[in-house]
């Protein structure tokens, strides 16, 4: 039957890849399968031809018809595609044998399709996703620099489904909530925020966040944050530079050395099971010739002792750490494939965007502004509440509207009714009025217009180039910078400007020592350029890739 050919190879060997791909909707399916083939053909035609080789990341048809399609670009890494800095490229070294093997499965499940023979084998797919575990919802199953999404499914019910009936039939944003929501109740265990806060180092980041609110307090008698507030900063901050770390790729436990991942999933061991990693990624060392097997745990518990991994990761284990000290806190997932927190301030009476990733704080136009996001649905999850946010992250409503078709909009709204009266019918009356009162204020704020602040303008920081261009999050689209000389500084017919690498900020000497933060808001023009904090060797470096240009400065003189 067509699905055993697509999850045996003739070999034997189980192509995971192609099995995922199987189970997107028909018409995905078809499309996405039809572009893998070209691109397939095309080395096996031209197996000489450099330009069939490569594929730019940025292509619009790579990007629109197969990155957000399930097991597409697992099919690309099964032929032997290699992710590099801009492109995937097919190396010299690949084998044309495992590409042509790869290539036959697709064929001939898209062949059965065509001909209308599929039904017959829809068990088998079902009994291959049981088998093989599937990550959570609040987990990428994808290769770094790639986004995963569902297709819509046709047929749905009229009316929404209750928490306890979502179940793998039902789109992926259904699956989310019903995932996340219990998910987020892990955060609550008190052992485990014991835990947290025994890596937590309190004192010190409480005497820093008064000394810093001491000083904010002398230059503005009238604000209104809190010694809350300031801890929060500097939790972000130690979470960031002291106590994580992000992986692209691993070092192999042999000889040390750098890995490179192999865009491919292992298998599950019990012990990764346990700690929720559905998920394990293979990273080959050349040197050794050794696999290294990457589980991308979700479970916070487990991200205390390994202290690293990707956003997912970072989100879920920053989220626990605000509970441990008492924060109240929400686990933000972005439909666009990415997670952050959220913390309420009851001196400010509202919640604060925090990224533990990129160390920022009440920044929430970021996504759409600064990495060039497309954001549809943004969800926050709590022990209390589940709450649709999309409109604190945009300033495009009209657009995110359009894009919002992953389930209509009343199900959505009344699924979410549904979990929120749920998890709230043991709640007090003060709290439900609390929370209800809440909402109110975030509503107010949902519609009320948002203009980008300067931190909210650049691209993503974290992650390698790659990743964050795969992902279009590089904030590339940006105005330039001018500086204008002010009338000393033509008097004087001089313009001194020094850059500070470690605190991040220019002072302009020659007018009144003035400060501007962020190396980006600097320069003239720039690409593919980013800032790194090194924290095991206290470095700090700007950094450049290939193809790369900085122009420090353009400036201006205005004759009279």
């Amino acid at each position: 039957m067509a699905a055993a050919a697509a999850l045996d190879s003739p070999s034997g060997a189980a192509s995971q890849a192609v099995a995922e791909l199987c189970q997107n909707p028909p018409e995905t399916f078809l499309e996405a399968s039809k572009l893998l083939l070209t691109y397939a053909d095309n080395i096996l035609r031209n197996p000489n031809d450099e330009k069939y080789r490569s594929i730019r990341i940025g292509n619009a048809a790579f990007s629109t018809r197969l990155l957000p399609v399930r097991g597409a670009v697992e099919c690309l890494f099964e032929m032997g595609f290699e992710e590099g800095e801009t492109h995937l490229i097919f190396p010299k070294k690949a084998s044309v044998e495992q590409l042509q093997k790869i290539r036959d499965l697709i064929a001939t499940e898209r062949s059965s399709r065509l001909d209308g023979s599929d039904k017959s084998h829809k068990v088998e797919l079902s009994q291959q996703s049981t088998a093989t575990p599937r990550p959570p919802a609040t987990q990428s199953s994808n290769p770094p620099g790639f986004t995963q999404q569902a297709g819509h499914r046709e047929g749905q019910p009229a009316n929404p489904p209750s928490a306890s009936m979502v179940t793998a039939d039902h789109p992926v944003l259904l699956r989310v909530l019903q995932s996340n929501i219990q998910h987020v109740l892990l955060y609550e265990n008190r052992a485990l925020q014991e835990k947290a806060l025994a890596c937590i180092p309190v004192q010190e980041l409480k005497k820093r966040s008064q000394e810093k609110l001491s000083r904010a307090r002398k230059l503005d008698k009238g604000t209104n944050v809190s010694d809350e507030d300031f801890l929060l900063l500097e939790l972000l901050h130690w979470f960031k530079a002291e106590f994580f770390h992000w992986v692209n790729e691993i070092l192999c436990t042999k000889c040390g050395g750098q890995t490179k991942s192999r865009g491919e999933s292992l298998f599950p061991n019990d012990d990764e099971l346990k700690w929720g990693a559905n998920r394990v990624e293979d990273h080959y060392c050349d040197t050794c010739h050794l696999s290294n097997r990457f589980p991308r745990y979700n479970n916070p518990e487990k991200l205390l002792e390994t202290r690293c991994g990707r956003c997912g990761e970072w989100a879920n284990c920053f989220t626990l750490c605000c509970r441990a000290l008492g924060f109240e806190a929400r686990y933000v997932w972005d439909y666009t494939d990415h997670v952050w927190t959220e913390v309420y301030s009851p001196s400010q009476q509202r919640w604060l965007h925090c990224d533990a990733c990129e160390d920022v704080c009440d920044k929430p136009l970021l996504y759409e502004i600064g990495w060039g996001k497309k954001l549809s649905y943004v969800i926050a999850f709590s022990k209390d509440e589940v709450v649709d946010v999309t409109w604190r992250y945009s300033c495009k409503h009209e657009e995110v509207i359009s894009r919002r078709t992953e389930i209509k909009e009343d199900i959505l709204r009344e699924t979410i009714n549904g979990l929120n009266r749920q998890r709230q019918i043991s709640l007090s009356e003060n709290r439900r009025k609390e929370l209800l009162q809440r909402i109110i204020v975030e509503l107010v704020e949902f519609i009320s217009p948002k203009t980008p602040k300067p931190g909210e303008l650049g691209g993503r920081i974290s992650g390698s180039v790659a990743w964050r261009v795969a992902r279009g999050e590089m904030g590339l689209e940006r105005k330039e910078t001018l500086f204008i000389p002010s009338e000393n500084e033509k008097i004087s017919k001089q313009l001194h400007l020094c850059y500070n690498i470690v605190k991040d900020h220019y002072v302009r000497i020659s007018n009144n020592n003035e400060t501007i933060s962020g190396w980006e808001n600097g320069v003239w023009k720039m690409e593919s350029i980013f800032r790194k904090v090194e924290t095991d060797w206290n470095m700090i470096k700007l950094f450049t890739h290939i193809r790369t240009f900085l122009v420090p400065l353009k400036l201006f003189w205005k004759q009279n």
